[in-house]
């Protein structure tokens, strides 16, 4: 079974054991994926955030799915591109190994990611491609769970890019 799967949808829509959402620091829910999820998952998504104190850049926090497919929700906070040299690179690969260390330690066999920091927050999507396929594909060498891990893409574009970071590496 090939454990990484890339697809174009709607990641409130599928039906995993646990969707990544691109989350702002304060965890209360913002633009993008992160507006969506929050929509989809209803308010008492929004509660029990209030509860986690925010994130820092490159960690992970889960909570419940609420009214969301997924049984659960990862948040992680990607960092916003400023050129490259600010530690950009490493706080978005901890985004993943955070995600996929907790997805590990709560058994987790299914996970989908957006893609991280791509959106409002400006990372160039080949680079932020390239981290989220590595470092994924890293993890699951060591571990067996998750089982898979679908990356899905918001736009044909990103959809493209995906795909060809991840005929590179497999």
């Amino acid at each position: 079974m090939n454990k990484i799967k890339i697809i174009s949808g709607d990641i409130t829509k599928l039906d995993v054991d646990a969707i990544v959402n691109a989350a702002n620091r304060s965890l209360l829910g913002g633009g993008g994926v992160d507006g969506a999820i929050h929509r989809a998952a209803g308010p008492e998504l929004l509660d029990y955030c209030r509860s986690l104190g925010g994130c820092e850049t490159g960690e992970a926090k889960i909570t419940p799915g609420f009214n969301l497919p997924a049984k659960w929700v990862i948040h992680t906070v990607g960092p916003v591109w400023r050129g490259g040299d600010n530690r950009e690179a490493e706080l978005l690969q901890s985004c993943y190994s955070n995600s996929m260390n907790i997805a590990h330690e709560k058994s987790i066999k299914s996970i989908a990611f957006p893609a991280i920091s791509t959106g409002v927050y400006g990372y160039p999507k080949p680079q932020a491609a390239e981290i989220a396929v590595n470092t994924v594909l890293k993890f699951l060498k060591d571990h067996q769970l998750p089982q898979q891990v679908i990356f899905t893409c918001f736009s044909p574009e990103d959809l493209e890019i995906y795909n060809q970071v991840y005929k590179k590496y497999s």
